[in-house]
Protein backbone atom coordinates (compact mmCIF):
# COMPACT_ATOMS: atom_id res chain seq x y z
CA UNK A 1 0.00 0.00 0.00
CA UNK A 2 2.61 2.37 0.98
CA UNK A 3 4.40 1.59 -2.50
CA UNK A 4 1.31 2.27 -4.31
CA UNK A 5 0.77 5.46 -2.60
CA UNK A 6 4.39 6.46 -3.27
CA UNK A 7 3.68 5.41 -6.93
CA UNK A 8 0.65 7.41 -7.24
CA UNK A 9 2.31 10.71 -5.30
CA UNK A 10 5.28 10.31 -8.04
CA UNK A 11 2.57 10.32 -10.95
CA UNK A 12 1.41 13.13 -9.61
CA UNK A 13 4.48 14.95 -8.81
CA UNK A 14 5.27 14.62 -12.77
CA UNK A 15 1.83 15.60 -13.84
CA UNK A 16 2.85 18.94 -11.55
CA UNK A 17 5.87 19.31 -13.36
CA UNK A 18 4.51 19.26 -16.70
CA UNK A 19 2.25 21.85 -15.54
CA UNK A 20 4.76 24.13 -14.20
CA UNK A 21 6.64 23.99 -17.41
CA UNK A 22 4.03 24.80 -19.13
CA UNK A 23 4.05 28.34 -17.82
CA UNK A 24 7.88 28.49 -17.86
CA UNK A 25 8.29 30.56 -20.81
CA UNK A 26 5.91 33.49 -19.65
CA UNK A 27 8.43 35.10 -17.31
CA UNK A 28 11.73 33.87 -19.75
CA UNK A 29 10.33 35.73 -22.22
CA UNK A 30 9.14 38.86 -19.50
CA UNK A 31 12.91 39.01 -18.69
CA UNK A 32 14.13 39.42 -22.08
CA UNK A 33 11.30 42.36 -23.21
CA UNK A 34 12.23 43.97 -19.80
CA UNK A 35 15.40 44.97 -22.04
CA UNK A 36 17.72 42.13 -20.79
CA UNK A 37 19.42 40.45 -23.64
CA UNK A 38 18.37 36.39 -24.06
CA UNK A 39 21.70 34.86 -22.74
CA UNK A 40 21.72 37.87 -19.46
CA UNK A 41 17.93 36.94 -19.32
CA UNK A 42 18.70 32.84 -18.34
CA UNK A 43 21.73 34.17 -16.44
CA UNK A 44 18.82 35.99 -14.05
CA UNK A 45 16.55 33.26 -13.90
CA UNK A 46 19.19 30.77 -12.64
CA UNK A 47 20.58 33.18 -10.53
CA UNK A 48 17.31 34.00 -8.35
CA UNK A 49 16.56 30.50 -7.67
CA UNK A 50 20.50 29.68 -6.89
CA UNK A 51 20.36 32.13 -4.22
CA UNK A 52 16.95 30.95 -2.85
CA UNK A 53 18.69 27.52 -2.02
CA UNK A 54 21.98 28.89 -1.32
CA UNK A 55 21.25 28.57 2.55
CA UNK A 56 19.73 25.15 1.94
CA UNK A 57 23.13 24.08 -0.05
CA UNK A 58 24.99 24.89 3.05
CA UNK A 59 22.85 23.06 5.40
CA UNK A 60 22.99 19.94 3.18
CA UNK A 61 26.55 20.36 1.61
CA UNK A 62 27.72 16.98 3.54
CA UNK A 63 24.86 15.16 1.33
CA UNK A 64 25.71 17.11 -1.63
CA UNK A 65 29.61 15.90 -1.16
CA UNK A 66 28.63 12.57 -0.33
CA UNK A 67 26.54 12.06 -3.91
CA UNK A 68 29.75 12.92 -5.12
CA UNK A 69 30.40 12.80 -9.43
CA UNK A 70 27.25 10.74 -10.03
CA UNK A 71 25.20 13.18 -8.44
CA UNK A 72 26.88 15.94 -10.29
CA UNK A 73 26.50 14.24 -13.66
CA UNK A 74 22.71 14.01 -13.06
CA UNK A 75 22.77 17.69 -12.60
CA UNK A 76 24.47 19.18 -14.46
CA UNK A 77 22.69 17.02 -17.38
CA UNK A 78 19.54 18.24 -16.09
CA UNK A 79 20.62 21.80 -15.65
CA UNK A 80 22.34 21.64 -19.49
CA UNK A 81 18.37 21.06 -20.66
CA UNK A 82 16.86 23.77 -18.46
CA UNK A 83 19.32 26.17 -19.81
CA UNK A 84 18.86 24.76 -23.55
CA UNK A 85 14.79 24.40 -23.21
CA UNK A 86 14.92 28.05 -21.82
CA UNK A 87 17.04 29.85 -25.06
CA UNK A 88 14.65 27.90 -26.99
CA UNK A 89 11.60 30.08 -25.92
CA UNK A 90 13.46 32.79 -26.89
CA UNK A 91 14.97 31.91 -30.48
CA UNK A 92 11.53 29.97 -31.72
CA UNK A 93 8.02 30.21 -31.40
CA UNK A 94 6.47 28.39 -28.05
CA UNK A 95 4.34 26.07 -29.68
CA UNK A 96 7.16 24.42 -31.72
CA UNK A 97 10.37 24.72 -28.62
CA UNK A 98 7.39 22.76 -26.33
CA UNK A 99 6.78 20.32 -29.69
CA UNK A 100 10.21 19.21 -30.56
CA UNK A 101 11.30 18.93 -26.56
CA UNK A 102 8.13 16.71 -26.23
CA UNK A 103 10.07 14.00 -28.56
CA UNK A 104 11.31 13.04 -24.64
CA UNK A 105 8.83 10.18 -24.33
CA UNK A 106 10.48 8.68 -27.30
CA UNK A 107 13.36 8.84 -26.60
CA UNK A 108 13.80 8.38 -22.65
CA UNK A 109 11.37 4.83 -23.30
CA UNK A 110 14.43 3.68 -26.16
CA UNK A 111 16.89 5.09 -23.68
CA UNK A 112 15.49 3.34 -20.66
CA UNK A 113 14.97 0.34 -22.95
CA UNK A 114 19.22 0.32 -23.72
CA UNK A 115 20.33 1.24 -20.40
CA UNK A 116 17.99 0.06 -17.81
CA UNK A 117 16.79 -2.76 -19.97
CA UNK A 118 13.59 -2.21 -19.16
CA UNK A 119 11.01 -3.96 -21.41
CA UNK A 120 8.79 -1.55 -23.93
CA UNK A 121 5.29 -2.83 -23.11
CA UNK A 122 2.00 -2.62 -25.58
CA UNK A 123 1.02 -0.21 -23.53
CA UNK A 124 4.01 2.11 -23.02
CA UNK A 125 3.62 2.19 -27.09
CA UNK A 126 -0.31 3.12 -27.48
CA UNK A 127 0.70 5.93 -25.32
CA UNK A 128 3.55 7.50 -27.16
CA UNK A 129 1.30 6.85 -30.25
CA UNK A 130 -1.72 8.72 -29.19
CA UNK A 131 0.69 11.67 -27.28
CA UNK A 132 2.55 11.92 -30.90
CA UNK A 133 -0.61 12.25 -32.59
CA UNK A 134 -2.21 14.97 -30.50
CA UNK A 135 1.26 17.03 -30.58
CA UNK A 136 0.24 16.63 -34.55
CA UNK A 137 -3.59 17.52 -34.27
CA UNK A 138 -2.73 20.78 -31.71
CA UNK A 139 -0.11 22.38 -34.09
CA UNK A 140 -1.67 21.27 -37.04
CA UNK A 141 1.09 19.69 -38.90
CA UNK A 142 -0.89 16.75 -40.44
CA UNK A 143 1.43 13.75 -40.51
CA UNK A 144 4.87 15.79 -40.66
CA UNK A 145 7.14 16.12 -37.78
CA UNK A 146 8.46 20.17 -37.72
CA UNK A 147 12.33 19.93 -39.17
CA UNK A 148 14.41 22.14 -37.26
CA UNK A 149 14.41 25.79 -38.64
CA UNK A 150 16.32 27.66 -36.55
CA UNK A 151 18.52 27.49 -33.37
CA UNK A 152 15.80 28.14 -31.13
CA UNK A 153 14.21 24.50 -32.97
CA UNK A 154 17.35 22.41 -31.93
CA UNK A 155 17.37 24.19 -28.87
CA UNK A 156 14.09 22.53 -27.91
CA UNK A 157 15.62 19.53 -29.65
CA UNK A 158 18.84 19.27 -28.13
CA UNK A 159 16.97 19.88 -24.13
CA UNK A 160 14.64 16.63 -24.66
CA UNK A 161 17.09 14.63 -25.46
CA UNK A 162 19.29 15.97 -22.77
CA UNK A 163 16.43 15.57 -20.11
CA UNK A 164 15.92 12.40 -21.51
CA UNK A 165 19.13 11.01 -20.36
CA UNK A 166 18.85 12.54 -16.87
CA UNK A 167 15.65 11.06 -15.75
CA UNK A 168 16.98 7.80 -17.00
CA UNK A 169 20.03 8.71 -14.86
CA UNK A 170 17.85 9.84 -12.26
CA UNK A 171 15.68 6.06 -12.16
CA UNK A 172 19.27 4.47 -12.01
CA UNK A 173 20.74 6.41 -9.05
CA UNK A 174 17.59 6.46 -6.88
CA UNK A 175 19.41 6.52 -3.60
CA UNK A 176 20.48 10.39 -4.89
CA UNK A 177 17.84 13.29 -2.80
CA UNK A 178 15.85 14.94 -5.15
CA UNK A 179 16.96 18.02 -2.99
CA UNK A 180 20.26 17.72 -3.84
CA UNK A 181 19.50 17.47 -7.41
CA UNK A 182 17.34 20.63 -7.13
CA UNK A 183 20.39 22.17 -5.89
CA UNK A 184 22.74 21.26 -8.49
CA UNK A 185 19.87 21.48 -11.12
CA UNK A 186 19.83 25.61 -10.62
CA UNK A 187 23.32 26.03 -10.03
CA UNK A 188 24.87 24.19 -13.13
CA UNK A 189 22.45 26.05 -15.17
CA UNK A 190 23.53 29.10 -14.03
CA UNK A 191 26.99 28.37 -14.14
CA UNK A 192 26.54 27.30 -17.67
CA UNK A 193 24.69 30.99 -18.67
CA UNK A 194 27.16 32.70 -16.90
CA UNK A 195 29.91 31.41 -18.96
CA UNK A 196 28.25 31.55 -22.30
CA UNK A 197 27.30 35.49 -21.23
CA UNK A 198 30.68 36.31 -20.80
CA UNK A 199 32.40 34.67 -23.89
CA UNK A 200 29.22 35.39 -26.30
CA UNK A 201 27.66 38.45 -25.41
CA UNK A 202 29.84 40.44 -22.85
CA UNK A 203 29.30 43.49 -23.95
CA UNK A 204 25.60 43.56 -23.90
CA UNK A 205 25.80 43.14 -19.88
CA UNK A 206 22.36 44.91 -18.46
CA UNK A 207 22.72 47.45 -16.38
CA UNK A 208 21.88 46.95 -12.29
CA UNK A 209 18.68 48.82 -12.89
CA UNK A 210 17.21 46.51 -15.32
CA UNK A 211 18.73 43.37 -13.66
CA UNK A 212 17.01 44.99 -10.60
CA UNK A 213 13.74 45.73 -12.01
CA UNK A 214 12.32 42.52 -12.61
CA UNK A 215 13.43 40.82 -8.58
CA UNK A 216 9.69 41.68 -7.24
CA UNK A 217 7.97 39.30 -9.45
CA UNK A 218 10.67 36.34 -9.93
CA UNK A 219 11.57 36.14 -6.50
CA UNK A 220 8.48 35.16 -5.34
CA UNK A 221 7.26 32.88 -8.87
CA UNK A 222 10.59 31.24 -8.16
CA UNK A 223 10.04 30.64 -4.57
CA UNK A 224 6.69 29.43 -4.92
CA UNK A 225 6.09 27.96 -8.36
CA UNK A 226 9.13 27.25 -10.52
CA UNK A 227 12.03 25.74 -6.94
CA UNK A 228 8.75 23.23 -6.07
CA UNK A 229 7.93 22.40 -9.75
CA UNK A 230 11.22 21.35 -10.75
CA UNK A 231 12.23 19.32 -7.28
CA UNK A 232 8.74 17.68 -8.67
CA UNK A 233 10.07 17.15 -11.69
CA UNK A 234 12.99 15.30 -10.03
CA UNK A 235 11.71 13.58 -7.62
CA UNK A 236 8.59 12.22 -9.46
CA UNK A 237 10.93 9.77 -12.17
CA UNK A 238 12.84 8.16 -9.59
CA UNK A 239 9.83 6.11 -8.67
CA UNK A 240 8.21 5.99 -12.15
CA UNK A 241 9.70 4.64 -15.40
CA UNK A 242 11.34 7.38 -17.72
CA UNK A 243 9.13 6.66 -21.00
CA UNK A 244 5.55 7.21 -18.48
CA UNK A 245 7.53 10.09 -16.31
CA UNK A 246 7.73 11.39 -19.92
CA UNK A 247 4.43 10.77 -20.72
CA UNK A 248 3.05 12.54 -17.55
CA UNK A 249 4.94 15.37 -17.94
CA UNK A 250 2.63 15.94 -21.53
CA UNK A 251 0.57 18.37 -19.33
CA UNK A 252 2.91 20.76 -19.81
CA UNK A 253 2.12 21.20 -23.69
CA UNK A 254 -1.51 21.24 -22.34
CA UNK A 255 -0.29 24.57 -20.39
CA UNK A 256 1.87 25.48 -22.92
CA UNK A 257 -0.82 25.87 -25.64
CA UNK A 258 -3.20 27.71 -23.26
CA UNK A 259 -1.26 30.38 -22.27
CA UNK A 260 0.66 30.68 -25.41
CA UNK A 261 -2.83 31.55 -27.21
CA UNK A 262 -4.03 33.64 -23.96
CA UNK A 263 -0.83 35.88 -23.77
CA UNK A 264 1.15 34.88 -27.37
CA UNK A 265 -2.09 35.44 -29.39
CA UNK A 266 -1.02 31.64 -30.40
CA UNK A 267 -4.60 29.65 -32.11
CA UNK A 268 -6.51 27.69 -29.39
CA UNK A 269 -10.10 25.83 -31.11
CA UNK A 270 -11.18 22.84 -31.63
CA UNK A 271 -8.43 21.08 -33.10
CA UNK A 272 -6.32 22.24 -30.10
CA UNK A 273 -9.11 20.96 -27.59
CA UNK A 274 -9.05 17.63 -29.60
CA UNK A 275 -5.00 17.25 -29.22
CA UNK A 276 -5.33 17.88 -25.81
CA UNK A 277 -7.98 15.43 -25.03
CA UNK A 278 -5.45 12.96 -27.08
CA UNK A 279 -2.56 14.02 -25.16
CA UNK A 280 -4.23 13.46 -21.67
CA UNK A 281 -4.88 10.14 -22.60
CA UNK A 282 -1.80 9.17 -23.41
CA UNK A 283 -1.02 10.53 -20.00
CA UNK A 284 -3.47 8.60 -18.17
CA UNK A 285 -3.45 5.31 -20.21
CA UNK A 286 -0.67 3.36 -18.92
CA UNK A 287 -1.41 4.41 -14.97
CA UNK A 288 -5.32 3.61 -15.32
CA UNK A 289 -4.54 0.52 -17.14
CA UNK A 290 -1.83 -0.93 -13.95
CA UNK A 291 -4.35 0.59 -11.09
CA UNK A 292 -7.15 -1.14 -12.84
CA UNK A 293 -4.99 -4.51 -13.41
CA UNK A 294 -3.53 -3.71 -9.68
CA UNK A 295 -7.60 -3.85 -8.90
CA UNK A 296 -8.31 -7.23 -10.47
CA UNK A 297 -5.59 -8.84 -8.72
CA UNK A 298 -6.38 -8.13 -5.71
CA UNK A 299 -9.75 -9.24 -6.12
CA UNK A 300 -8.57 -12.29 -7.20
CA UNK A 301 -6.20 -13.14 -4.16
CA UNK A 302 -9.47 -12.43 -1.98
CA UNK A 303 -10.72 -15.34 -4.05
Amino acid sequence: MEKWSTMALARFACLYAGAIWGIFWIPVRAINEAGIHGLWSSAIWFAVPTAILLPLAIVRFKSIKAGGLSLQITAILSGVALFCYTLAFLYTDVVRAILLYYLTPAWSTLLAAAILRENITWQRIIAIILAIIGMLVIFGLGLSFPLPRNIGDWLGIISGFVWAIAIVRIRKHEMHSAVDMTIGFFFWSMILSIILCFFLVSDQLPSIEKAFSVLPWLIPFMAIAVIPGAFASLWGPKYVSPGLAGLLMMTEIIFGSITAALFANEQFGAREVFGIILISSASLFEPLHDMIKSRINRQRNNY
